[in-house]
C-alpha cells in the first residue's frame, strides 16, 4: 500500500454541541487551522447545525465547503462515508458505531484521536499521548490533552493571529472603534469591559456597585446568553447596538459576530470576562486582562480546574495582585463577595496587563494545538508505513490467520 502523507490525509472531526458555541467554536478553528497551515482535505461532522451555523454564517447546506472545510452534519442515521485517514473525536463524543466499524474494516485503520478537554491540572502531563485499544475491533484511540505547559498538546494559535491582532490596534485607535457602538465619547479613565459568560454569580450587586461608581465603565455585551442573563438582572430588554445609561455604567448588546469579530472585541476591552474553552483561550491571544467563568460541574468540581489554573496563571505576580486576581475569579464562580472583591482587582489591572501580554508571548512560544497533532499524525503514518495492512478482515475484530 502506497504511504498516505501530507495534503494526500484526509481529515475528519467529530463534534457535538455541548457548551453553547465553546464546542462548535474549538472543532471549528482546529479545522480551519489545518486546511491553512497543513493544505489537508477535512470533513467537520457537526450535531448541531443551528450552533454551527452561528460560528460559520456560511454553513448553508450540508455538504458545504467554507474556508476549505467540508461541513457535515451529524444526523441519525448517520450518512455513513468512507473513513479518513485521520479521524479526530472531539471531547469524548463517541462516534457512531457504524462508523468505528468501517474504521476497523480499512485495511490500514485510521489514526484515531480523542481531543480532550483543556485543563491545567498536573494529571494531564501524565495522560497526554496516552493510547487505549478498542474493546471489540483492531482499533486504537489516542488521547491529545491541550494544555498550558510543555508536554501537552498546546493551544489552538493560527499563524499570523498575534501579528493580526498588533496591526489592527495600531492601525486603529480605540476611540474611533468604540465609535460604531457609543454615542459620546468616554472619559479617558474610563473601564471597557466585555461580558461573555454564563450566570454569573452576584452580577445584579457589581452592575449596581458600577452604576454608583466614580469610574465610568462600558459594559460590552455581545448577543447570547449573556445578554439574555444581563436583561433579566437589569430588569429591561437591551436593544441590539444601543447603549443604556445608569449612573456611571453604559451597557451596550452587541449583534452576534464571528470568531474574527469576537477576536477584535477581545483585544479591545480593558477587561475581558469569559466562559468556558474557546473564548477563554481567545482571551489569553488578547493580551488583557481577563476572567474565566468557568463552566459549572456537579459537587463544585470544577474548581478544582479553575484553582490548577489559577496556581499556574498567578505565578510571578505580586502577592497583592495574585491574592486579588484569585479573590475576583473565585467569587466570580460563586465562592467570595464579587463587590467586596472589586477594588482590589480593579486595583491590580495595570500589573494583570503587564502579566496577561507577558504570559500570551510565552504561550506562543511553544507549539500550538495544531502543530501537536500535525506532529503527532505524521510521525504515527511513518510507523504505520512499517506494519503490513490487514488482509481479510472478518468485521468480528479477527485478523488474519
Amino acid at each position: 500500500m502506497k504511504p498516505v502523507s501530507g495534503s494526500q490525509m484526509k481529515w475528519e472531526i467529530f463534534c457535538r454541541a455541548v457548551d453553547n458555541y465553546g464546542d462548535v467554536g474549538v472543532c471549528w478553528r482546529l479545522a480551519c487551522a489545518l486546511v491553512a497551515e497543513h493544505g489537508v482535505d477535512v470533513r467537520l461532522w457537526v450535531d448541531d447545525w443551528k450552533t454551527l451555523s452561528r460560528v460559520c454564517p456560511q454553513a448553508v447546506s450540508d455538504g458545504a465547503r467554507v474556508a476549505g472545510v467540508e461541513l457535515r452534519r451529524w444526523a441519525n442515521p448517520f450518512p455513513m462515508e468512507e473513513p479518513a485517514d485521520v479521524v479526530i473525536e472531539a471531547f469524548s463524543c463517541d462516534l457512531p458505531k457504524e462508523h468505528e466499524r468501517a474504521m476497523a474494516e480499512r485495511k490500514r485503520p485510521p489514526i484515531w484521536v480523542n481531543l480532550e478537554y483543556l485543563s491545567a491540572e498536573e494529571w494531564v502531563l501524565g495522560c497526554h499521548g496516552l493510547s487505549s485499544p478498542h474493546p471489540e475491533w483492531p482499533l486504537t484511540k489516542t488521547f491529545l490533552f491541550p494544555g498550558f505547559l510543555e508536554g501537552t498538546g498546546g493551544l489552538i494559535l493560527e499563524e499570523g493571529l498575534l501579528y493580526r491582532r498588533d496591526r489592527m490596534l495600531e492601525a486603529q485607535s480605540r476611540a474611533d472603534w468604540l465609535r460604531a457602538f457609543t454615542r459620546e465619547p468616554l472619559r479617558e479613565d474610563a473601564l471597557v469591559v466585555s461580558l461573555f459568560g454564563y450566570e454569573p454569580f452576584e452580577l445584579a450587586e457589581l452592575l449596581h456597585y458600577w452604576e454608583e461608581g466614580e469610574r465610568p465603565i462600558l459594559l460590552l455585551v455581545p448577543e447570547g446568553r449573556s445578554l439574555a442573563g444581563l436583561e433579566r438582572v437589569l430588569g429591561i430588554a437591551l436593544p441590539l447596538g444601543e447603549e443604556v445609561r445608569r449612573g456611571a455604567l453604559r451597557v451596550v448588546a452587541l449583534p452576534f459576530t464571528d470568531q474574527e469579530g469576537f477576536d477584535a472585541l477581545l483585544w479591545r476591552c480593558d477587561l475581558n470576562l469569559v466562559r468556558g474553552e474557546d473564548s477563554f483561550v481567545r482571551a489569553q491571544w488578547a493580551a488583557r486582562p481577563f476572567v474565566w467563568n468557568i463552566y459549572p460541574q456537579k459537587d463544585g468540581a470544577h474548581f478544582v480546574k479553575l484553582d490548577a489554573f489559577l496556581a499556574l496563571y498567578s505565578a510571578g505576580l505580586r502577592t497583592d495582585a495574585a491574592n486579588a486576581l484569585i479573590a475576583f475569579w473565585r467569587a466570580w464562580n460563586g465562592r467570595g463577595d464579587t463587590v467586596a472583591a472589586w477594588p482590589a482587582f480593579v486595583h491590580a489591572l495595570p500589573e494583570l496587563e503587564n502579566h496577561a501580554r507577558s504570559w500570551c508571548a510565552a504561550l506562543a512560544g511553544r507549539p500550538s494545538l495544531v502543530t501537536t497533532f500535525w506532529q503527532f499524525v505524521d510521525t504515527s503514518f511513518k510507523k504505520l508505513d512499517k506494519i503490513p495492512p490487514l488482509q481479510n478482515f472478518d468485521g468480528l475484530g479477527n485478523p488474519p490467520d
